[in-house]
Order: structure tokens, then C-alpha cells, then sequence
């Protein structure tokens, strides 16, 4: 078990036991495409990889890397980018990985704005530049803020905390933001997550664009997949999890049409085989050594000969904006 260089302690990649048990033997070229801390890619090399290519759209991930990865000489290779590029930066892998999300690295340095836990600036940017969470939340109108924290954070109190944080700007730190949405919603009961999880997560989403750079990601991973290469994802909610599994339906020939009177869907070559259709969560031993899992899943499919196709990103559920929601 390594440590995370961002603080010290122990870094657990999340259903990594499970995840390498699917897809050995591991061999030949992958790419992790959120390389983090980079305990996928440590846990691939020891797998049997020949080379990994780590990307990662934020540049701290490959400063701490410095100094373990020269160990490995040129098995690990980095790159700077995002997944959603991913056929860019290599072709015929035998393997993609992606654990969505923010990375433990990311989470636990409070300069970086994502934890409602720690004070620091609001800015949950992954890769350092562009608009941060603070000149959204501090430009944004009450309508577009509340479709973020209802459609991507699934809050159903959306409309008033966004009407709050209209009303307690300028907003510049994380325990700023979180006592406002605090305000907002019920004390939180035992056991229960944080009042202001879900609003956190939304602006996150919505900084780093994740859902669009999923739905492209999925696709490039499916041009840069050899016959027989797998694809292996992590997800920690629902909207990932249900746009990886209609991706995965779509791509492997597996979507059923809903309505039976409708014209039946034109039928595609697969371009990947899913062996276990149910995904695979954290056992008992995971969730007691790391807690973050608990809400984490895992769907593998395996690469066909089939040409690769762009799908409509809208056919994988993906929220889009100007549905009015919450109260």
C-alpha cells in the first residue's frame, strides 16, 4: 500500500482488487486515463503491463509523481490532458481505466476548493485554469445555478439554495459556500452525508464539464481499443453510472426498445462484449479500509473487432440544462 503524497497517508485506489481480478491477465500497453495519484497505474505495472500511460488533466498530479515514477523508467508514460483525448495520446491498447470523479489527491488539499470540510478558496478547478466555482457561483443567475445543483447534484432543494447563494454574494471560500447551503437544507442525522455534498459535487461537475468529458471519453476509449482490449470504469454516483451502463448497452448491442409498438432500432455490429452485466461494488473489507467507496461501482466490457461510432451523448442520460427542478 503506498502513500498519498498530497498528505502523507495511505492511498487506497478505489475496487482495485476486484477491478484487476476482472481484467487479467493484464498485459501489453493501458492507458489510465485519471492517473491521480497514480495507484492504478503502480497496480497495473505489478499486474503485468508492459507500459502504462498515465493522463491527467492536472499538472500536480505529475509533480508528486517525480518522485516514484522515474523508478519505473519508460513503462510509465505521462501525459497532460484529458481522457476525453484519450485516442490522441495512444492507439491499439490492450487497456483503458478510468476512475471518475475527484481524486483523493484533489480532495484533501484544501488550497484546491473541492471539501466542504476544509477551508480554502472556492475553486474545484482539476486542471488550474479556466473559470473556477467561485466565478460561477458569484456570476451564474438563480435559474442556471439551480438547474446545476438540481441536474447534476440531484438536490431536490436546488431552487432555494440557489436563490441563497444569489443573496450571500460575493462568495470566495469553501466553508463560505458550505454555510449557506447549511442554511438551506435540515440539519444532517446521523450517518447521513453532509448537507452541502450534493451542492459541492454539482458545481464540481459543472467547472470540470465531467459528464460531457465522460460521454467523449467512452468514446475515444472505444477508437483506442484493440480487438480484445478492455475497458474497465469506476463510477460514485448514479448519473456516471447510468451513462457508463447505457453507454456499455448501446456499444455492445444490448439496448431493448421501450416502447414495443415504436419502429424497432436498427441493429449494430458490437463494438464490446460485457461478460458481467451487474456492477461490482466494495466488499465488506474495502468499505472498512476505505470509506470513499461505499458508493463506488465498476463495469468492464470487452473490445470487438466492430469500427468504432460516436453516439449521441443525450441517448447516455446525460443531464442536460433547462429542465427546472428542486423546490
Amino acid at each position: 500500500m503506498m502513500s498519498d503524497p498530497a498528505n502523507g497517508k495511505p492511498h487506497i485506489p478505489v475496487l482495485i482488487r476486484p477491478l484487476i481480478a476482472a481484467v487479467s491477465p493484464v498485459s501489453g500497453g493501458w492507458l489510465d486515463g485519471t492517473f491521480g495519484a497514480g495507484g492504478y497505474t503502480r497496480e497495473l505495472l505489478a499486474a503485468g503491463a508492459d507500459q502504462v500511460i498515465g493522463v491527467d488533466r492536472d499538472p500536480l498530479a505529475f509533480e508528486l509523481a517525480a518522485d516514484w515514477a522515474g523508478a519505473y523508467g519508460d513503462r510509465i508514460k505521462m501525459q497532460l490532458g484529458t481522457f476525453s483525448k484519450l485516442d490522441e495520446y495512444a492507439s491499439d491498447l490492450d487497456g483503458v481505466v478510468l476512475d471518475l470523479g475527484v481524486s483523493s489527491m484533489q480532495l484533501d488539499l484544501a488550497e484546491r476548493g473541492f471539501s466542504f470540510m476544509r477551508d480554502g478558496p472556492l475553486d474545484m478547478r482539476m486542471s488550474q485554469d479556466g473559470p473556477s466555482a467561485a466565478d460561477l457561483c458569484n456570476t451564474a443567475d438563480e435559474a442556471e445555478l439551480a438547474d446545476i445543483i438540481y441536474l447534476y447534484g440531484e438536490e431536490r432543494a436546488s431552487r432555494r439554495i440557489a436563490r441563497a447563494i444569489v443573496a450571500a454574494r460575493p462568495l470566495t471560500s469553501t466553508l463560505q459556500l458550505a454555510k449557506v447551503v447549511e442554511g438551506c437544507l435540515p440539519r444532517a442525522k446521523p450517518n447521513q452525508s453532509h448537507p452541502a455534498t450534493r451542492t459541492f459535487q454539482a458545481l464540481r461537475i459543472a467547472v470540470n464539464n465531467e459528464y460531457g468529458e465522460l460521454a467523449e471519453g467512452l468514446m475515444a476509449a472505444e477508437r483506442a481499443l484493440k480487438p480484445g482490449g478492455q475497458l474497465a470504469v469506476v463510477t460514485f454516483h448514479s448519473v456516471e453510472d447510468r451513462m457508463v451502463k447505457r453507454f456499455l448497452q448501446a456499444r455492445s448491442g444490448n439496448t431493448a426498445n421501450a416502447n414495443r409498438y415504436a419502429p424497432e432500432t436498427a441493429q449494430i455490429t458490437p463494438a464490446f462484449r460485457i461478460e458481467k452485466r451487474k456492477a461490482i461494488g466494495p466488499d465488506a473489507q474495502e468499505l472498512e479500509e476505505n470509506p470513499r467507496s461505499r458508493s463506488a461501482k465498476l463495469r468492464v466490457a470487452i473490445r470487438t473487432d466492430a469500427p468504432a461510432q460516436d453516439i449521441d451523448p443525450a441517448d447516455l442520460g446525460m443531464p442536460m440544462k433547462k429542465q427546472r427542478g428542486g423546490r
